[in-house]
């Protein structure tokens, strides 16, 4: 985006007289450098600037009871994403029992051991969403939750006792004490979300017998804490304007598909955001799987058979959210030469992930349990993600990418607790 400069032009009054002295040189005006103005645009994280709203430990120790060791930060984020556990009465109070980081982005994490259970460690992730309007609709259901289930049932009698605290720059928190009772058993957790721009915090830690909890400084500190790592980015985008996304020249559809870039438009000429009939019609002469089921993706493979790309529609529509390459986890899966298929930033699908982490770095490790799938994930500050799939823990040492993903998660569908 170019900035324009609109420049003010002096008039100078000139009184003629006839004995007025020969006109000598205007000075040149020597004013202070022009400054840019101060960022207005969207509040939205991306990498390293998640650190910004980590807590130190001694900040940790000193809001929560028995706290013992404090993990250095980590990108690296696990997710069980089982489905698990009761339905919750209303059915809003099921906000506080499921996994904030489920849709996220990106991610910082530092986690600590507790004296409640041996098998259960308090924990605080920095999430990234999409955008900011994706993590405020998220915050809007945490905020209805903590209105509505002070008291609950989840299997059990259940409650949650909070303070919710708004601050006048977009801040909100809600810090509590939830306790859940369900046939067998129960457990009880200290629970606290905050969230400015695209970012919610989660902190949670177990705890027995009675709460010993005060909410109301944990909320000003992590109130406190969001307004900061605000104030940074707008200093730093200030500082910094973000550059205007580059588009891409157009591909060549008839080219060699290992040549095609995998970039945050989409793969070669297949984009992001098109109808999916248009996206599939941009690759003439390439043959056409229909998806598996109903919703699912759509498979173009080359005329010579090297090479294929799945077209993800949005979920409940017609508009591409996402293109891959590679393994996938879905049936049809092919096992396809990496040198035939496209690429990111020179990046092939049989690269070690630490090609991928070199060409996009400050991005997250992730590994979802429930499916058993591993990925290296960066994001773009507009909300584009590339997840390279990874044959095991992307952490590892010897990891190899096995698939990569180009999704546009504005596009996604919001995800709703009730």
């Amino acid at each position: 985006m170019k900035r324009l400069i609109g420049i003010a032009a002096i008039g100078a009054v000139v009184t003629l007289s006839a004995c007025a002295p020969e006109p000598q040189p205007s000075p040149t005006p020597t004013g202070a450098p022009e400054t840019p103005g101060t960022y207005t645009g969207p509040v939205a994280f991306i990498g390293d600037e998640l650190d910004w709203f980590l807590l130190t430990p001694e900040e940790i120790a000193s809001t929560l009871p028995d706290v013992g060791d404090v993990s250095a930060p980590s990108s690296s984020l696990v997710q069980i994403s089982d489905g698990g556990g009761y339905d919750a009465v209303p059915s809003i109070c099921f906000a506080l029992t499921s996994e904030p980081s489920l849709g996220s982005i990106g991610s910082r994490t530092v986690s600590w051991t507790g004296s409640a259970a041996e098998e259960q460690d308090g924990g605080l992730n920095v999430l990234q969403f999409a955008d900011e309007d994706t993590a405020k609709a998220r915050m809007d259901q945490y905020i209805r939750a903590a209105e509505e289930c002070g008291e609950f049932t989840y299997g059990g009698p259940s409650s949650f006792e909070s303070t919710v605290v708004e601050g006048d720059d977009g801040v909100r928190v809600i810090a509590g004490s939830l306790v859940l009772t369900y046939p067998g058993g129960g457990h009880s957790l200290y629970k606290s979300f905050s969230s400015v721009g695209n970012v919610i915090v989660e902190m949670w830690q177990p705890f027995a017998g009675d709460p010993a909890f005060d909410s109301e400084a944990t909320a000003a500190l992590l109130r406190d804490r969001a307004s900061e790592a605000k104030g940074k980015l707008i200093e730093e985008l200030t500082a910094n304007p973000p550059a205007p996304a580059e588009t891409p020249a157009p591909a060549d559809p008839a080219a060699a598909w290992s040549t095609w870039e995998i970039t945050d438009s989409g793969i070669g000429p297949v984009l992001l955001g098109v109808e999916s009939t248009e996206a599939i019609a941009s690759v003439p002469g390439a043959e056409i799987e229909e998806p598996a089921w109903e919703g699912g993706p759509t498979r173009l493979v080359a005329p010579d058979g090297s090479a294929s790309v799945l077209i993800w529609p949005q979920e409940e529509g017609t508009v591409v959210a996402a293109v891959s390459v590679g393994t996938a986890n879905v049936v049809g899966d092919r096992n396809e030469d990496g040198a035939a298929l496209p690429s990111a930033a020179g990046v092939k699908v049989g690269d070690p992930v630490a090609a991928a982490v070199a060409a996009f770095p400050e991005g997250t490790s992730i590994q979802i349990v429930s499916s058993g799938e591993d990925f290296y994930r960066w994001s773009t500050r507009e909300g584009v993600s590339l997840s390279f799939r990874t044959d095991r823990d992307a952490t590892e040492e010897g990891a190899v990418i096995i698939g990569i993903k180009v999704d546009d998660a504005t596009l996604a569908k919001r995800f709703s607790y009730e």
